[in-house]
């Protein structure tokens, strides 16, 4: 009798342009990797590794890009691979093959869950919104045997029942305009002076100095903004400019202060069948705003402060909001993308100890040439809002969470400001290195501008 070979549920896809430029440099060092610290208490039956376990099982089906991994032919041939699992025992073991336990604390009630992913798999709002359907599954009042019927279930409809299929990458799921001359125009307008002092010898070492603020007096930060017409998100990019005024006292004060953020792209994309219902896939481009980094010889620092919070406000609303907002992203994906790939070549040569050509220089032509503008970016700002509307509290009453710590992997000298509000907390996190005097002016200046 001819044998049955048994096929092993499989899809594959490019990525794109943005999940190429996330991929590439976290190649050597995890740069741009993601993760996610949650502390809560629960009953110990509900944490114990087969539930866990199964869990996890669960959403790497419905989240495919989880499971999967990456094949690099060249910088410009890089694939993910999923094979889906065959059998409810197979997706278990593979899921706990990803799990690590340690037992580092005598309090048998309290919990530490540490969630980390590659930032070329998705984004912050996708991390946020699997750690809610994590601890919806882990505590709901399923037995292990049900949850085992729920991966079943998933198993049948997504993988075995027809053709695995892997979201999209975002640069597929946008209307494609034409609008170089657009981007190019906008990117001219984007001007920043100063960086951070940065030392890139040695090994690198972050730290994430976080600060936790009551909820009585974070419902004074929202008041203070909301009576100026301000979001909280708006009036920290002023916080930054006003700490770095006092930090550093610039002398080239003529030159404007530049920070960066990440854009929300998902209500901008096209509906996609094979994405079905999963989440888990990296939608995002980037924004600036710019202000002045000086401060006023004479007169309220405050009325500067509120002003500067304003006009982070007008700058935010106009990226979020211009019809060419999704032309844009495409257009910084394909550049991202471009010295991404530049930049890995250059890496990789130098490991390999090959020595690039002396760069070929171009004689300007005669009275055509322009100063270059500085466009450095002093830092980023993830400003991830309200979670609260995120995590169903109430969908997991026997798991009580209380702390939450997110962030990404920097470069060596990298500064990326986290905010957002928990369990009815506004937290903020600074990844820092060598920047005491700013963090400490941070604080400062939220107390003074936000909880007077």
């Amino acid at each position: 009798m001819p044998s049955i070979v048994e096929q092993v549920p499989h899809t594959e896809r490019q990525l794109g342009e943005t999940e190429v430029s996330y991929f590439l440099p976290s190649r050597e060092s995890g740069v741009n990797d993601m993760y996610l610290h949650l502390g809560c208490r629960a009953p110990s039956h509900l944490v114990e590794r087969p539930r866990v376990s199964v869990v996890w099982a669960i959403l790497r089906v419905r989240h495919p890009l989880l499971a999967s991994r990456v094949r690099m032919n060249d910088y410009n041939d890089i694939t993910f691979l999923y094979n889906g699992p065959s059998s409810i025992p197979e997706a278990i073991a593979s899921a706990d093959q990803s799990l690590e336990y340690r037992n580092q604390s005598k309090d048998g009630q309290n919990y530490d869950f540490l969630i980390c992913a590659t930032h070329f798999l998705g984004d912050g709002m996708a991390l946020h919104q699997f750690a809610n359907d994590f601890f919806s599954l882990l505590g709901s009042p399923s037995s292990e045997d049900d949850l085992r019927r729920n991966l079943k279930a998933d198993l049948l409809a997504r993988v075995q029942d027809k053709a695995p299929t892997l979201p999209s990458a975002m640069e597929e799921r946008i209307p494609r305009i034409a609008a170089r001359v657009d981007f190019n125009q906008t990117q001219q307008k984007l001007i920043g002076g100063h960086t951070f002092p940065r030392n890139s010898r040695g090994l690198r070492h972050t730290i994430v100095p976080t600060i936790s603020i009551d909820a009585e007096n974070t419902k004074k930060i929202l008041e203070n903004c909301k009576r100026r017409g301000v979001s909280v998100s708006s009036a920290l990019f002023a916080i930054c400019n006003i700490a770095w005024a006092r930090t550093s006292h610039p002398t080239n004060f003529e030159l404007p202060t530049m920070m960066y953020s990440a854009l929300n792209m998902r209500p901008n994309l096209l509906a996609n069948k094979a994405l079905n219902d999963s989440y888990w896939f990296l939608a995002i481009g980037y924004f600036n705003v710019v202000l002045p980094s000086f401060l006023p010889r004479q007169g309220s620092v405050s009325n500067t402060f509120w002003r500067r919070a304003y006009s982070a406000k007008i700058q935010s609303s106009k990226a979020a909001k211009s019809p060419m907002s999704v032309s844009r992203c495409r257009e910084m994906a394909k550049e991202r993308g471009v010295k991404a790939r530049m930049w890995a070549k250059e890496d990789d040569d130098k490991a390999m100890g090959i020595i690039p050509p002396p760069p070929t220089i171009v004689p300007a032509s005669a009275g055509s040439s322009k100063p270059k503008i500085p466009s450095a970016a002093l830092m980023g700002l993830s400003l991830l809002g309200n979670l609260d509307g995120i995590y169903k509290h109430s969908a997991f009453p026997s798991i009580k969470l209380h702390t939450l710590t997110t962030g990404s992997r920097q470069r060596a000298g990298g500064m990326l400001l986290f905010s957002y509000t928990f369990v009815e907390k506004l937290w903020n996190n600074f990844e820092e290195e060598a920047v005491k005097n700013f963090w400490e002016n941070v604080i400062s200046a939220i107390h003074e501008f936000l909880l007077r």
